[in-house]
């Protein structure tokens, strides 16, 4: 109990300076190559208790906004499908039950790791193989995949545009793709409460589960500097798709965004 204490005012007291519970610089001093270095550290040192911190702050949510992703993804038996950002592999798990095969990939290679031995105990180790990996170097060759899923990653990307422009790349012409994120609720009222919860409640919940609220106060940063759901329609847009939907859930705090990669046009032949 006196452990827990004492961590509860490590992580309350640490709002005060401008360094993380863990003594990292805030992600505003940070930016492009050193962004990805850091997140990557973070995530390798919350990977042991991230299930169950994502389980607790979103209050048993988020494995079914995962499973309505899947379901905008619509896999079939035939595809082979690609999770970008895929952490412990929550995601790709519940694609893997209709696909093919999956490739889970993360550029945290402690989360790969647990991942392995979570698809391992499921039995699905033969359908989904976890890679180490950067997002904006996707290691496949071009139009590999018939669908590309990403949850609560593009947000830590140090360059979305390159981010989707990799996805783009590695999906075969017709290949979908599901963007699962946190968003900013346009609701005033959602977010008169959304915004103390974000930044002050969900670090130190955070931090008490996994030890590292400095994580949490990025997430919270994160989400309230990432743009809205029509800005990262219209990025998506940009990088290649051009029909993008989106719905929100949970009060208009999680939305996911799904497009498609165009298929070649047919050519017509005049009629001799």
């Amino acid at each position: 109990m006196l452990t827990l204490l004492h961590d509860a005012f490590r992580i309350v007291t640490s709002f005060t300076n401008g360094l993380g519970a863990s003594g990292y610089r805030t992600m505003q001093q940070v930016t492009g190559a050193e962004k990805s270095k850091t997140v990557s550290r973070m995530f390798g040192r919350i990977a042991k208790r991230y299930d169950l911190g994502n389980r607790v702050i979103s209050l048993g949510r988020d494995q079914s906004w995962r499973r309505k992703a899947v379901a905008k993804l619509s896999p079939t038996a035939h595809d082979r499908l690609l999770d970008i950002g895929a952490g412990t592999g929550d995601l790709s798990l519940l694609m893997a039950h209709t696909a093919q095969s999956v490739t889970a990939l993360d550029f945290s290679h402690p989360m790969v790791v647990i991942g392995q031995a979570k698809a391992a105990k499921a039995g699905m180790n033969k359908k989904v193989a976890f890679v180490t990996g950067d997002a904006l170097h996707l290691p496949f060759p071009d139009q590999t995949f018939d669908g590309i899923a990403t949850a609560f990653t593009v947000r830590n990307l140090a360059k979305m545009e390159q981010g989707f422009a990799e996805m783009r790349r590695v999906l075969k012409p017709g290949g979908r793709l599901v963007c699962l994120e946190f968003t900013n609720p346009r609701s005033r009222f959602v977010r008169f409460f959304y915004r103390p919860y974000l930044h002050y409640i969900l670090p130190i919940l955070g931090g008490l589960l996994t030890g590292d609220g400095a994580a949490y106060r990025y997430l919270a940063r994160s989400i309230t500097a990432f743009p809205s759901a029509q800005s990262l329609a219209e990025s998506i847009r940009a990088a290649g798709f051009p029909t993008v939907e989106w719905t929100t859930l949970n009060l208009g705090t999680v939305a996911i965004h799904s497009a498609r990669r165009e298929s070649p046009p047919s050519i017509a032949r005049a009629a001799a």
